[in-house]
């Protein structure tokens, strides 16, 4: 099972046992210990709580959703990059085809290392794949252009190339670097509490116990949901593979120089 998943599940049974928990201290406790001016005390100091949670939950959300986005970006701009670099290399002549074909390995073997069928197989720095992003740059070093246009071209592959394997490092080191679990402990915590003020003063029904149990579920579905954002790849919720697919599809398609009229 997926490690959100866990997490999710376990803030639920946190939170909905604090509002329980609430509730059965609520049936032990003497009744002047519920008086009016407890309750307003409870309520004044769990209002605290409750915005500093809340706080803290929305920024969470919005910089999980940050980076969500900004690793589709980086996994749209390694597909444009490949691309590119193969366009270039076509346009550099019949030379540069033992490239091309390494290229069409590498993201052929990229794209399922990101997308893979199970998610629980992401591979994002997986040495063979980028034994062949090598291999490429080698290949590159040992071309000879013949002109001034040759040399253009192979400056700018030799840029490209390198650019792929700057954007391999920047999605190797954003994976796995989301929220600390003892924050993400403490933030339960603080659910848990507000939730417990809330069984305190809930009347004994059945339309109080589900009403906790709905906004328990919702509230450990934003703590999970803000976690599967940090992940991107390899979880429920992940970025488009769409444009390395596409990519491999179009360095498929492409014509060979030496097969060209």
């Amino acid at each position: 099972m997926n490690n959100t998943v866990i997490i999710g599940l376990f803030a639920f049974a946190a939170i909905l046992a604090g509002a329980f928990a609430g509730m059965k201290v609520r049936e032990r406790l003497p009744k002047h210990h519920l008086a009016d001016e407890t309750k307003n005390l409870v309520s004044v100091s769990t209002a605290v709580v409750a915005t500093v949670s809340a706080l803290v939950l929305g920024l969470l959300i919005s910089n999980a959703n940050t980076t969500f986005t900004r690793l589709g970006g980086e996994v749209t701009a390694l597909s444009a990059q490949i691309l590119r670099l193969d366009h270039i290399l076509r346009r550099y002549g019949a030379d540069a085809e033992p490239a091309r074909h390494t290229l069409l390995q590498y993201a052929e073997h990229k794209a399922p290392d990101l997308f893979p069928d199970d998610p629980a197989e992401v591979r994002i720095s997986n040495p063979s794949t980028y034994e062949l992003l090598q291999r490429l740059e080698d290949m590159l070093l040992t071309l000879k252009p013949a002109n001034p246009r040759d040399q253009w071209w192979l400056a700018q592959a030799m840029t490209l190339a390198a650019k792929i394997g700057d954007t391999r490092w920047l999605i190797a080191q954003q994976i796995g670097q989301g929220t600390p679990k003892a924050f993400v402990a403490l933030l339960v915590f603080w659910l848990a509490l507000l939730f417990a003020s809330f069984g305190l003063f809930a009347p004994s029904n059945l339309t109080s116990a589900l009403t906790l149990t709905l906004c328990a579920v919702a509230v450990a579905g934003a703590v999970a949901m803000f976690l599967e954002l940090e992940q991107g790849l390899g979880g429920i919720v992940r970025i488009s593979p769409e444009p390395m697919r596409q990519a491999v599809k179009t360095l498929e398609a492409e014509p060979s120089n030496q097969n060209a009229p």
